[in-house]
């Protein structure tokens, strides 16, 4: 895989599971009580923060799995599971519980800063997401692709920021319906990347079935 088709693959799959678009009502209602200017710095501070626990674990990740003993088939294959949960509730146009529950956002509106908890996590960096991180850490087959994906992180989390200070300034750019037709679209190709990811775990040598 070319340094451009991982990094097309990095950025696409990590949009889709991060998904800020279909976390901005939920933020813009946790926020309602809050200025312009405090939506936008707990935008900027959530940012920051899932970008950075999804840096860590891209970078120590799969380090940390083999000093549990968990092998990369194991992690591919669990990976993998997760989305595919994550991805049919996409289909639906639902927000998936995986990513946050109604308890979390309910909690989050009572709470004076929501940025590190629940909007950073686990609205942002979910289990979801730090699955997808791992998944695409394992297809780097170089530093120069883990370098790839540790800026396409950046770019997620610029992009989110961007979904989230549109949303605070008040602009309405999104209808409901087209937002249930992107997120069926997301979750479609979300589906593809979790049975591709199940597939690659599957016949991985030391795998569940051995080629």
């Amino acid at each position: 895989m070319t340094l451009a088709e991982y990094g097309l693959l990095a950025f696409s799959s990590l949009f889709v599971i991060v998904d800020p678009i279909a976390a901005m009502p939920a933020f813009l209602a946790m926020t309602a009580r809050d200025s312009i200017s405090q939506r936008l710095r707990m935008a900027l501070v959530a940012c920051l923060v899932a970008v950075g626990i999804l840096a860590g674990f891209a970078l120590i990740g799969r380090q940390l799995f083999t000093l549990l003993g968990i092998t990369l088939p194991a992690i591919q294959v669990a990976g993998a599971l997760v989305l595919l949960l994550v991805s049919l509730d996409m289909l639906r146009a639902q927000r998936s519980a995986v990513q946050e529950t109604a308890e979390e956002t309910a909690a989050g509106a009572n709470k004076d800063d929501i940025a590190i908890t629940p909007l950073a996590v686990p609205m942002l960096a979910g289990p979801a997401a730090i699955s997808t991180v791992i998944l695409l850490d394992a297809q780097a087959a170089t530093w120069s692709h883990r370098g790839v994906l540790l800026a396409c992180l950046v770019l997620v989390g610029l992009a989110s920021y961007g979904v989230f200070a549109i949303g605070a300034t008040g602009a309405k750019w999104l209808s409901p319906i087209a937002e249930r037709i992107i997120a069926r679209l997301m979750g479609l190709l979300l589906a593809a990347l979790a049975v591709q990811f199940l597939f690659n775990g599957l016949k991985s040598e030391g795998g569940l079935f051995v080629r």
